[in-house]
């Protein structure tokens, strides 16, 4: 991907093909088709909640600009004290807040169309930096309750002595670190734009 040779779909598919391959090898045709089924199913399933959310997002995008969204949230992002900055921070608490409610697809299919546009004319706020930026806020939404998937998957796995109580007291270390590599990226944004503008240029 870094090189441009493979888009993100098509470099997944090479991870897909693997595993179906090392299925395969590991339990043979037949039992590599048993588990290869179930499998396919429920790929689907997630794959058109996804595309259902993402035209719906679309939709509601459309029906926003048209009706000058856009215009009217970047004069409100505009009119917030502390200019760019109180603009960009308002957003990321918003994001923030958002995940305890929403998924991750949601807030990135609904919210960031809406707010990325208002943003990114702002001057001085560079597309990497702030894309990084509501990517590892939105990395906290998998984590905190009560949707946090992060949860359920440990619900999955813990012991009967582990109760949910004890990982929602137990994933707040973790949400604090997510936080605070958001104030990292804030003061030193070369982190997270050195790279991309080393390998495509500024």
């Amino acid at each position: 991907m870094l090189g441009g040779i493979a888009t993100p779909t098509e470099a997944a598919s090479v991870g897909g093909v693997g595993a179906i391959l090392l299925a395969g090898v590991k339990l043979g045709p037949a039992g590599g088709a048993r588990v290869l089924v179930p499998v396919l199913a429920r790929t689907t399933q997630i794959t058109s909640m996804i595309f259902l959310i993402l035209i719906g997002a679309t939709l509601f995008s459309l029906v926003f600009r048209g009706l000058g969204g856009d215009d009217l949230v970047q004069r409100a992002l505009s009119n917030l004290p502390g200019g760019v900055a109180g603009a960009v921070l308002a957003v990321m608490i918003a994001m923030f807040l958002l995940g305890f409610v929403m998924d991750a697809f949601e807030i990135i299919f609904v919210v960031v169309p809406i707010v990325a546009p208002a943003l990114l004319k702002m001057s001085g706020v560079d597309p990497v930096w702030l894309a990084v930026m509501m990517a590892v806020n939105l990395q906290t939404s998998y984590m905190h309750p009560p949707l946090g998937p992060t949860l359920f998957f440990l619900r999955g796995v813990a012991p009967p002595e582990i109760t949910t109580r004890h990982m929602y007291v137990g994933i707040i270390p973790f949400v604090i670190i997510q936080l605070v590599a958001l104030v990292v990226l804030w003061f030193a944004p070369g982190l997270a734009t050195a790279l991309p503008h080393k390998l495509y240029g500024s």
